[in-house]
Formats: structure tokens, sequence, C-alpha cells
């Protein structure tokens, strides 16, 4: 599919946090997200030679856990431009190219990883779909509903598989707290909260000319640094019916918010806050509270710091397991859990099964924050159909 297209399908039953509701006017079309069709080939051999493109600090996760996987291989890199590519290359002991058609007709390549700008993910994106390479990409699978879906439907269109990160729902507390909630230990969901007040100097955002920026970055503290935490939140609580939100920029010069609240109506009838800043000296870890009729369950730095069920024996908290937080140093944050969701998503590819977090799954935490946004710009609720 080529350039630019509205997105605007009728259809029922769609997969995310819903469609949004308003005037019809640029700025608030309805956009309907397609789901990830499960049409994909299985994988011709077991072994997966990979590229990446991008060459910043993501993209040394995304080394860091192939090299670790026995199935997998880094054949390529893709970097911004010739200096960054030769500094790779030293770094990684790999071809890095700056061109990413260059690489793909060069090597051979199975997967292509994308850990660019989350501005920048769709022109690799379109690039390695059209030549049947299978894709896995960094958080937000784009910056807006426009683009992921761009993304999503040439993905299916050349039968290929996409993948998004979203790691933290990897660890082994998150997945204790799930199965707690799917076993109805918990009872009817009442609230959920998504807690992500984080700090960032003006040096990080220095560091990097898309941070914090609209192009860029998408916005800032909601889409950067809370949507890890807000997928959570989303993969527990459900899809949302409503939201209402403020946002504002107050200590950073930067384009995006580095401060901002949401109220949550979700479509199960609980109710829900986010909060979500790179402004909260010294930064504290994020913090996912969900509350049952039953009983509750708090994690904090992707560690269960409070899990209180009635008629159970509560659960014993393990202050070693969880992964580091990166709310104050964003290198804080380890690769495992990127290691362990990549080795899964391999695995699907090989066996010809959906991943987990398909392309429908990746873009629902950006459909929410997206209608933060618009709530904060327009000063009202935005209503999910």
């Amino acid at each position: 599919m080529q350039g630019r297209q509205s997105f605007r399908f009728k259809a029922t039953n769609i997969r995310g946090v819903g469609t949004l509701s308003g005037p019809k006017r640029q700025s608030s079309r309805n956009y309907y997200l397609i789901p990830h069709i499960n049409i994909f080939k299985m994988a011709s051999n077991d072994h997966f030679n990979m590229a990446i493109v991008g060459t910043g600090s993501i993209a040394g996760h995304f080394f860091k856990s192939i090299a670790d996987l026995p199935n997998a291989s880094v054949v390529g890199m893709c970097s911004s431009s010739a200096d960054r590519a030769a500094a790779a290359r030293e770094k990684y002991g790999v071809p890095v190219y700056h061109d990413l058609e260059a690489l793909l007709d060069k090597e051979e390549v199975d997967v292509v990883c994308i850990c660019t700008a989350s501005g920048q993910h769709l022109e690799p994106a379109l690039v390695a779909a059209r030549q049947g390479k299978h894709i896995i990409c960094e958080k937000p699978l784009e910056v807006s509903n426009e683009r992921a879906q761009q993304i999503i439907d040439t993905c299916q269109e050349y039968n290929v598989v996409l993948a998004g990160i979203f790691q933290n729902r990897y660890s082994k507390d998150y997945q204790d707290l799930k199965s707690a909630v799917e076993a109805g230990m918990l009872g009817k969901l009442l609230v959920g909260n998504a807690y992500i007040k984080w700090y960032r100097d003006d040096a990080y955002y220095a560091s990097s000319p898309w941070r914090g920026t609209i192009k860029g970055d998408g916005g800032a503290a909601f889409i950067n640094q809370g949507i890890h935490t807000i997928d959570l939140l989303l993969h527990i609580m459900g899809d949302v019916d409503s939201v209402y939100a403020k946002t504002r920029t107050m200590t950073h010069d930067i384009e995006g918010e580095d401060v901002g609240i949401a109220l949550l109506e979700f479509k199960n009838g609980a109710l829900g806050a986010i909060q979500a800043s790179t402004s909260m000296w010294p930064g504290y870890p994020e913090r996912l509270e969900i509350f049952g009729e039953k009983g509750s369950v708090i994690m904090e730095g992707g560690k269960i710091t409070a899990w209180n069920i009635q008629g159970v024996v509560n659960k014993t908290v393990d202050q070693s397991s969880g992964s580091p937080s990166g709310s104050s140093d964003p290198m804080a944050i380890s690769y495992h859990l990127h290691r362990k969701q990549i080795s899964e998503i391999l695995e699907n590819i090989r066996s010809g099964t959906s991943p987990k977090v398909d392309g429908a799954e990746a873009v629902k935490a950006l459909s929410l924050i997206k209608a933060i946004y618009r709530s904060s710009a327009e000063g009202k609720a935005i209503q999910f159909s």
C-alpha cells in the first residue's frame, strides 16, 4: 500500500482499546484498527538471520538479546549515517550499512528488528515487509494511529509477521498478576492505576534531537516512558470506554509533555488513573495497582510489592524478582525481558503462529495515549465506541 491513507473502515468486533468518536475533521478522525490476521507462512529453517535497524541504546538491547539465543544471529545493522555506521561496525563486529535496501540486498535476512526513533519506524517497516521480511518493532509501533495502521496493513498484504515489543509482559511477577486476574481471584475489577513518576534531565533530551518532539517521539512522558506500564494496565483491565486528561510541559524545553494525568472509564465498568512524568525528581519506580472486589495487587519497578486477596494466603513478596526500573536512568533497564520476548516471537515465526503482541495488540496503548493527548488539547473527555 502506497502513501498515507485515512484508514477509516467499517468493521465490527474490532480488537483494541476502541474506536475514537468525534467530529469528522483531520485532528479527530475515527480510526478502526484491523487485527493482524494469522495467514503468514512458517519459517523454512530453525535458525534466524536478523538485521537491526538503528544503532542507539535500544539496538544494543536487541543485539545482546539475539546474541544470547542459540537459534538466531545478527547478520547486519543499519544506521542513519555513514559515521554512525562505522562506529557501530567497530562496536558490534558485524556489517553495518546506512541504507536498509542495500543491507537486504547483500545479506541473507529473515527478520528485521526496528530500533530507530519512534517516528521513523514506518519507512523501514515498509521496506522490510515488501521484501518479505518478518518484523519485530520496538515500542511504540509508530507515533500516530495512521502510521501504525500502514505498518499493520503492509505486513498483512505481504504475508509477514509483525510483532511489537512490550517486554514487561514477560516478567514473572506480572505474569503471576495476570494469571490471578484471569482466574478470578480478585473478583470483579474495580480500579486500575498506572503511575510513571520518572525523571529525565535536560541532557537526556538534548542527547538525541528526536526526543520529546512531536514528529520523532510523538509526545514525551506518556508515549515514551509511560507506554510500557500503560500497556500492562490495558492488558489487565481491558478496553477503555472514555478518557479525560490534562498534560503540561513544565520543566523541560521540549514539544511534548513532561507532566500529565488521565482519568479512565473502562468498558467493564471499572475506573482508573494514569500519571506520567519525566519531571519527578529523583524518579520513582513505575507502579501498577489493580483493585478487585476480593483483593488487590500492587507492582513497583516490575516487582509485586503487595498481594492481598481475601480467603487466600498472601503471596510472599520476593524483593529480588522483577527487573531494574528506568525511573531515573534509561540505561538501567535490563535486556533480559527483551530476550525472552524475542525468543518467543521467533518460535511464533517458526511454527506459523501469531505473536502475543501482534500489530493490533501493539497499537492499543498507542491509541489510548493519542486519545489522552487529544483530550488535553480539546479540553473534553474522549469517548471510545
